[in-house]
């Protein structure tokens, strides 16, 4: 398998970077993820979009531009044809002499096989945590509470975590939440990272539905007719229970409709890449 580090394709046993580089001492870096599909990126504008979003919130100076960037993320899929896969595109703080300073960012594409999984069969539990991102618009690499709290989310019985700021729902850590009432189908508004998918849901048509931002609170996603998560690698993900609760409707039958829909868009966006 081949690693990409500044438009330079290594093997993974020479793909190195040094310890001198921001991204370790004080863990300063962006990344973000998207996947492939038979050797074609999904929705790779909007990532690259968001990825840029990110560069520019985080005054790092990059030597590329989004065309250049586009070629190297191909130049990797041709090398290492994994056809269903999943690409990290990081952007370190470089090489800094005092271990503080920005320096001339590194580049590093990552490609590793994905599984497609059929999530609706087996719908995810998760269990809340008081918990609100550093510079939430921003897909940095800091994951500290995320990593921190696996064993906490393996005591609960859990399959992943739900943050929320003094009971204002935010989003899990690799994923937007969405919940569903009587008429709506609601995603937090702020302080949250906006994903690629989440956008995409918010503009389908369900009908009897409006699909909306708005901020709210535990206690009304305790009570959701239906809930549900989504994110790249998992599409559209039922949820079962939260903190030991269990969540609406077993049948999940939004979540299932909007998942259809999805990847209906999947496969336009993927006959648009072929022919064009």
């Amino acid at each position: 398998m081949y690693i990409s580090i500044n438009n330079e394709l290594l093997s993974e046993s020479d793909a190195n970077i040094s310890v001198s580089d921001l991204s370790v001492q004080r863990g300063f870096g962006i990344f973000d993820f998207l996947k492939t599909i038979n050797n074609q990126p999904v929705f790779l504008h909007d990532y690259l979009n968001r990825f840029f979003n990110s560069v520019k919130e985080m005054n790092m100076q990059p030597c590329f531009t989004k065309n250049e960037l586009s070629d190297a993320i191909f130049a990797l899929i041709d090398k290492n044809n994994i056809p269903d896969s999943g690409i990290k595109i990081i952007l370190t703080g470089g090489f800094s002499e005092d271990g503080y300073t920005m320096a001339k960012p590194n580049l590093i594409i990552i490609q590793t096989p994905l599984n497609i999984i059929d999530n609706l069969k087996k719908p995810i539990k998760l269990v809340s945590y008081n918990h609100q991102r550093q510079l939430p618009q921003v897909k940095t690499i800091d994951y500290l509470q995320a990593i921190r709290l696996q064993g906490f989310v393996k005591e609960s019985k859990a399959d992943d975590l739900l943050y929320h700021s003094n009971g204002l729902v935010r989003e899990c850590p690799r994923a937007n939440v969405f919940m569903v009432t009587d008429t709506e189908i609601i995603t937090a508004k702020t302080e949250i990272l906006g994903g690629i998918t989440r956008s995409k849901v918010l503009k389908m048509n369900i009908d009897g539905y409006k699909i909306m931002e708005r901020d709210f609170q535990l206690t009304d996603i305790y009570n959701a007719k239906e809930v549900f998560i989504t994110s790249s690698t998992k599409n559209v993900w039922p949820v079962s229970e939260i903190d030991g609760k269990e969540i609406g409707s077993a049948t999940h039958k939004i979540a299932k409709q909007i998942n259809d829909k999805l990847l209906q868009l999947i496969q336009a966006d993927q006959k648009t890449a072929v022919e064009y």
